[in-house]
């Protein structure tokens, strides 16, 4: 169930100043979408993170729109915020705090051998890794690091605003390496894998 403290409701966001088109722009699709199943409404709900709402609303690009729709006609209002909403999320990824999840040495290994195994074809015989079966050399740090990896999808959501968007690339460049950073810093044992993945432009 959707903790519904850490979200805002699309009337929640025109309440904090936002109009439809700062949305549509600077914040993209919502975080979570569907039917209220405790009452009927004809439009489903639409939830956006809260933290990231606040992280957009502190760069200088939902300041800058938030002004040119106070002074500008509606059509150069909402061309500006086109201009704007590449920058806007680019903000965003920088501004988000990225929370990796902090695990007991054994602990991450297993998930991760166990998650990697979910992730490939299992081939006849003992898997590596699995029943005292070693995984090969180096491949425990890259499980682990691809494991912690898929931990963070969350925060691809961050990209929403950038849907069919020419910056796009850039933004996943920027948030990959955000991820893959903080990773290093909880683990740095896994930094050298991390900045492998960097360099190389991995997922």
């Amino acid at each position: 169930m959707t903790d519904r403290s850490l979200y805002v409701s699309s009337a929640g966001v025109r309440r904090r100043g936002w109009t439809d088109a700062m949305v549509r722009e600077l914040l993209g699709l919502p975080d979570v979408q569907g039917r209220d199943p405790r009452r009927y409404a004809p439009a489903p709900v639409r939830l956006y993170l809260l933290a990231r709402v606040e992280a957009v609303e502190r760069t200088p690009e939902f300041a800058a729109a938030s002004a040119a729709l106070m002074e500008a006609p509606r059509g150069a209002a909402v061309g500006v915020l086109a201009v704007n909403r590449r920058s806007a999320v680019l903000a965003a990824i920088r501004a988000a705090p990225i929370e990796v999840p902090r695990l007991p040495a054994a602990e991450l290994e297993r998930r991760a051998v166990r998650h990697r195994h979910l992730m490939t074809a299992r081939g006849p015989g003992a898997a590596p890794g699995r029943k005292g079966v070693p995984a090969p050399g180096g491949s425990l740090v890259r499980w682990q690091v691809g494991y912690l990896r898929q931990a963070l999808a969350r925060y691809g959501t961050l990209l929403d605003g950038l849907y069919g968007d020419t910056g796009r690339h850039e933004a996943e460049r920027l948030l990959r390496r955000r991820l893959y950073e903080a990773i290093a810093a909880a683990y740095p044992a896994l930094a050298g894998e991390c900045a492998r993945r960097i360099a190389l432009g991995s997922a």
